[in-house]
């Protein structure tokens, strides 16, 4: 049972030990007094040590030095009961895999030498000779150490004879001076899988006896198998099973990739798994410390398409799909090495959903008012199929390409087919209300259009049932809500769908209880500031399919925005992909005149710079005090209200609360004093947009003094006077239009304007883009000019590296880049707050 034991190697006992301290003394010639302190030898002694020294130089044997390591499980039928640890005993009649460790000596003559490696003996030098029948052994006692080292390195530990309990009191007498073993028995799986092939690579031998446990095995097909479990559109209405077969038994694969991808940051990566080839050997950890081998290759196809849900999942029992989710199927093929089981069902959902990127051309409905752009119908087309497929979206074309008149084309299309026999609900922006009417009319002329809008639009209600399309706007929806979620709609739209980036607010709230048969969603900027508000547009479109907001932020948000996971970025790219049309004006819009944008850089000079300091200092102190208090959630307040001051002193400091007296400075009104007279004299029309309404009266009265025309549109302006704004600007009446960047940010039409002017950055970069797209957008036939005006140093330029980050995390999910996700952090308050010197 045991290998054999032999004492030739055991340390030398006292008497063999005094010979060597004469026989080393005499070589090196040592004193007689030193001689006088060695032991004293008898007789038999005395004649040893002569002819260990006539010996000396008698032929040896050079043979080849190589450790061998022999492994074997061990149970009660091998007589051992149990190993105790540290004083506890182990469940008796457990198997136990214990190893021993020889030194092993051999030529090619035959020569072979072995002794048993003991623990003392490895903590020890031993002699550089060895006495092997009658000639020496030179040992190679370089290569020993080495073994000793890759021993202690592997994990392996003696063990205490005391430890080990047997059934025969002999049998541990025999091996358990030799017996080493890991500090757990589960551990031996890994140490089979990994250390076993590194210590023969280093050259021991290895004796693995029959019946040992924990070598790893290699795994045979995987198999994808699902069904049934709840109604369409729920979450969890389907489990997906997925099985691994090892010698003929199926283990659930799911948790077996979960600790693959905990245990190896590669499977994270999405050029890391490109890169492994697909016969590549991954190595598996099953429960109870087996340990699997299996081809990437359908490793890699599984990760690829469903990692999120996978990294969590800790037990068996499958994997949880919604109908939307279906698509994720396309990677389970047998080009992978899956074999799929299950309902048919799904995988005809699957190849459906995989076909709604490719809809059928369509040509324009009789009757619309304009001709649509070859983009246009693709929209049209891309609407319509979703419509056929029963499925939702998101038009998230860039600002100024059309999305109002594609959806117009979509609804009259969908009159004409005579499927609009309920009215269609379109949930707008106050704002925009008149836009849409005015749009429909000319678009769509033969559309019944009801606006819902003041005090007496419940006169109104009484006309929803006549109407094809139902006007009404964010801050009514809520306040109309039973009204209209009494009344069954053929399709619910909501225009700037960011606006229900809070799921909690009223209007949210709201629209989750109206009944459609379809719903979409139109807005340039589905992503502002973070993945949040792409989560919140979801969850009206398609219950489920992002699961509920805390899922979402831990399984994409955390690691997208603050980990930057570009695989978890790039997969929620793909499952998006089919709901999501998104152009840039760049990429279709081709006609348009080209874009200049300039960042027109001011000094602050004088009392403005020394007021902006102090300032400065002030809120650096007060948001220093909040974060102690409250932390760094907790401050945002006083956060925000500090950098409004910052910002305030940039454009103007008599905006701050109470004004400032005296002679404040004005870097950016003087900086429009010398500009804009130059820029009216050339002909040119001009947007200002501020986020100060403050801002705009003091540019304002700047004009009055220079004798320019001005018009100016804010939130006090009444709906009705916002068209008639307009109408004067596109006429060419004033050269100069004032507007306030919430009121005026989006639905206007100006394409009168080539030249577009933010007195103050907004920290959301699409809130400007939309903005400058008010100019640049189909009809403008002139180039267009943006300048940002930014104090140079300041606050202002800080917010301009934040608005980069933030595009880029837009780009990063919906596909325009592969830049870094955005975050907003204590440093970057740091820099917000830092004096102009450092600047």
């Amino acid at each position: 049972m045991c290998p054999p034991r032999d004492d030739a190697d055991l340390p030398d006992p006292p008497e063999k030990e005094a010979l060597h301290q004469w026989a080393g003394a005499l070589r090196r010639q040592v004193s007689r007094s030193q001689l006088r302190e060695l032991p004293k030898l008898d007789q038999a002694q005395a004649g040893q040590l002569l002819d260990l020294l006539l010996h000396e130089d008698a032929p040896g044997l050079a043979a080849r030095f190589r450790p061998r390591l022999t492994l074997r499980t061990l149970g009660r039928g091998d007589g051992l009961l149990g190993l105790s640890r540290q004083g506890a005993m182990g469940p008796r009649g457990a198997d136990l895999t214990l190893a021993w460790v020889d030194w092993t000596y051999g030529d090619d003559a035959g020569f072979a030498w072995t002794t048993p490696a003991p623990r003392r003996l490895l903590n020890s030098r031993p002699a550089a000779r060895q006495q092997v029948a009658g000639l020496w052994l030179h040992r190679d006692l370089v290569a020993e150490a080495q073994a000793r080292d890759q021993l202690w390195e592997s994990g392996l530990l003696p063990v205490a004879p005391e430890s080990l309990q047997w059934r025969d009191p002999a049998a541990a007498e025999a091996c358990a001076p030799l017996a080493w073993t890991l500090v757990q028995e589960a551990l031996f799986g890994e140490f089979c899988a990994t250390r076993l092939p590194r210590l023969q690579e280093l050259g021991w031998e290895l004796v693995l006896h029959p019946g040992l446990a924990h070598l790893p095995v290699r795994a045979g097909a995987c198999t994808a198998r699902v069904e049934k479990m709840g109604g369409s559109g729920r979450r969890g209405s389907w489990l997906l099973s997925l099985g691994l077969d090892i010698e003929g038994e199926m283990l659930d694969l799911a948790p077996l990739v979960a600790d693959l991808l905990r245990r190896d940051a590669r499977w994270l990566r999405p050029e890391a798994i490109a890169s492994m080839p697909d016969e590549a050997e991954v190595l598996l950890h099953a429960p109870g410390g087996r340990r699997i081998i299996a081809k990437a290759a359908p490793i890699k196809a599984v990760v690829g398409a469903m990692v999120e849900l996978l990294i969590d999942i800790q037990d068996a029992g499958g994997v949880p799909l919604t109908d939307w989710e279906a698509s994720r199927l396309e990677a389970l093929d047998g080009r992978a090495g899956w074999q799929f089981q299950g309902d048919a069902d799904l995988r005809e959902l699957a190849e459906r959903l995989r076909a709604a990127g490719s809809p059928a051309a369509i040509a324009a409905p009789a009757g619309l008012g304009l001709q649509l752009r070859p983009y246009q119908l693709e929209g049209l087309a891309w609407l319509q199929h979703l419509r056929a497929q029963g499925l939702a979206g998101i038009l998230a074309d860039d600002m100024g390409l059309g999305k109002t008149a594609q959806t117009l084309a979509h609804l009259l299309v969908e009159k004409q087919a005579g499927r609009l026999d309920r009215p269609a609900l379109a949930v707008l922006p106050t704002s925009l209300l008149f836009n849409w009417r005015a749009e429909a009319a000319r678009i769509a002329p033969d559309l019944r259009v009801v606006t819902l809008h003041g005090p007496a639009r419940h006169e109104d209600h009484v006309r929803l049932a006549e109407a094809d399309l139902v006007l009404t706007s964010y801050a009514l929806v809520w306040r109309d809500i039973e009204v209209l979620a009494a009344r069954p709609w053929h399709l619910l739209i909501l225009d700037e769908a960011q606006q229900v980036k809070n799921a909690g607010s009223l209007a949210a709230k709201a629209l989750r209880r109206l009944k459609a048969r379809h719903r979409l969603c139109l807005t340039g900027t589905p992503i502002e500031n973070h993945l949040g508000e792409l989560w919140a547009q979801f969850d009206f479109l398609m219950p489920g399919f992002l699961g509920d907001a805390r899922s979402f932020a831990k399984r994409w948000r955390k690691p997208i925005e603050e980990n930057g996971e570009t695989l978890r970025a790039q997969l929620l790219r793909q499952r998006l992909r089919p709901f999501i049309l998104r152009r840039l004006k760049d990429q279709v819009a081709t006609e348009l005149p080209p874009l200049t944008e300039t960042v027109a850089r001011v000094a602050l000079e004088g009392t403005q710079r020394e007021l902006y300091e102090s300032v400065r200092v002030a809120a650096d102190k007060q948001v220093r005090r909040a974060l102690e208090r409250q932390g760094f959630d907790g401050a945002r307040i006083a956060v925000l209200d500090a950098l409004l001051k910052l910002r305030q002193v940039c454009c103007d400091p008599r905006l701050l609360p109470g004004g400032a007296g005296g002679n404040p400075g004005r870097a950016k009104l003087d900086w429009l004093v010398e500009t804009l007279p130059r820029l009216v004299e050339e002909g040119r029309r001009v947007l200002l947009f501020s986020q100060f309404t403050g801002m705009l009266d003091l540019v304002a009265a700047e004009l009055d003094e220079l004798g320019l025309p001005w018009q100016q549109l804010t939130g006090a302006t009444p709906a009705g006077e916002r068209g008639r704004l307009v109408e004067r600007f596109q006429a060419g009446e004033v050269p100069l239009f004032l507007i306030s960047l919430k009121a005026g940010g989006v639905g206007l039409n100006l394409t009168a304007a080539d030249t577009v002017v933010h007195l103050d950055p907004w920290w959301n970069p699409a809130v400007e883009e939309q903005a400058s797209a008010r100019a640049h957008r189909i009809g403008q036939d002139r180039p267009v000019f943006v300048y940002r005006l930014v104090v140079e140093g300041s606050i202002e330029e800080r917010m301009l590296e934040l608005q980069a980050r933030k595009k880029a995390l837009a780009g990063e999910v919906l596909g325009s880049d592969e830049a870094g996700a955005a975050k907003f952090t204590a440093e970057d308050l740091d820099l917000l707050l830092a004096p102009l010197a450092r600047l």
